[in-house]
């Protein structure tokens, strides 16, 4: 498979920059094999599941991983900014940097206003410990654990993804807009987002039809909005992200598909999460570690029967994952109705409910 085929046109104004007002107001396209789209909102959803089904739902949360900041190499000074991707220990962080090509190993990085360097917490100095390609470094921090956290979470900013930070700035209201309602493990530096348009509202409409929900917590990194930089898919790894699937939940699915329910997964960090969890004979185990499972046509889905997700972007290992989910040909003809009637993309747009097309 080569990337041209998951390339589309996508008009600027789709973007979205806001998310709906109440969240479930969103518009809800279904894509169903072999019948015809509809067109609904994501308060539809309740109607659309079954008693039984298992919503599964990612619970990590969002930290203000967007850290501006100053290169300190002797009398040089150089303003750099940083977006945490995946932390290494207590106090250390991967990040992809900009302009990553001016540091160097060894480098102290000094984050925040000079004005705050009289507070403990603000002096969030690193050091370069080692460089990779597009940018990506690793940064050792001075303050460790819950210190470094507190530290991040005051000085940073929300790392809104780069289509809706180059229309506007970050603001308090994303701070709560960025974050799901249901939002409990610290760790992502980008929203799980179609887990965005649920209120406690609809999720109480969803238990009292019967529909359960189960946690799982995949920290998402900022490799999520990586281009995909090979034209063979076969070339192209992906950033990997750290989940957890414990030993309840992965019973509660397994029984839940015993008595006929169906396991639909929000948002694809949810599935492959999920997908890497499951073994071949399609039982879901426990699971904590990494993962940089890559879905694209062809694979075989072993434990998710629904999938409800945002619409992405061209070229994009998630276009190409709801690809290999609902059919090629199905998901092509959904997005060029999505667009030529007004849906809204991207982290903040509306969603789809995919049913797995085999």
């Amino acid at each position: 498979m080569r990337l041209a085929d998951f390339d589309f046109h996508l008009p600027e104004d789709r973007i979205a920059l806001r998310p709906a007002v109440p969240r479930d107001a969103a518009r809800l396209l279904l894509v169903r094999p072999g019948e015809p789209l509809a067109d609904l909102s994501v308060a539809d959803l309740p109607q659309l599941l079954a008693p039984g089904d298992i919503l599964v739902i990612n619970d990590t949360r969002v930290i203000p991983a967007r850290l501006k900041g100053v290169r300190v190499r002797d009398d040089s000074r150089v303003a750099v900014e940083a977006t945490l991707h995946r932390r290494l220990s207590a106090h250390a962080w991967t990040a992809f940097m900009r302009p990553g090509k001016r540091l160097a190993e060894g480098d102290r990085i000094v984050f925040g206003e000079a004005e705050d360097r009289a507070c403990f917490l603000g002096a969030l100095d690193a050091t370069v410990k080692a460089k990779g390609e597009g940018g990506e470094v690793t940064l050792a921090f001075d303050l460790s654990g819950p210190d470094l956290d507190a530290a991040i979470a005051e000085r940073g900013a929300m790392p809104l993804p780069p289509y809706i930070a180059a229309k506007r700035g970050e603001d308090a209201q994303d701070r709560t807009d960025y974050q799901t309602v249901y939002a409990e493990e610290d760790g992502s530096v980008a929203a799980p987002t179609a887990g965005l348009h649920f209120t406690p509202e609809l999720l109480g409409r969803l238990a009292e039809h019967g529909v359960e929900t189960a946690r799982v917590t995949l920290h998402v990194g900022a490799g999520t909005f990586l281009p995909v930089k090979t034209d063979d898919l076969a070339e192209h790894r992906m950033h990997p992200e750290w989940g957890d699937v414990d030993a309840q939940v992965a019973e509660r699915l397994n029984l839940a598909r015993a008595a006929g329910g169906r396991i639909v997964c929000v948002g694809t960090t949810s599935l492959r999460l999920l997908e890497s969890a499951t073994g071949e004979d399609g039982v879901v185990r426990p699971f904590e570690g990494e993962t940089e499972i890559f879905i694209t046509p062809g694979y075989r889905f072993r434990a998710a029967d629904g999938l409800m997700t945002n619409f992405h972007l061209p070229k994009s290992t998630l276009f190409m994952l709801v690809c290999a989910f609902a059919g090629a040909e199905a998901m092509k003809a959904a997005y060029a109705h999505a667009i030529a009637t007004g849906y809204r993309f991207y982290s903040y747009g509306d969603a789809s409910l995919l049913w797995r097309a085999a």
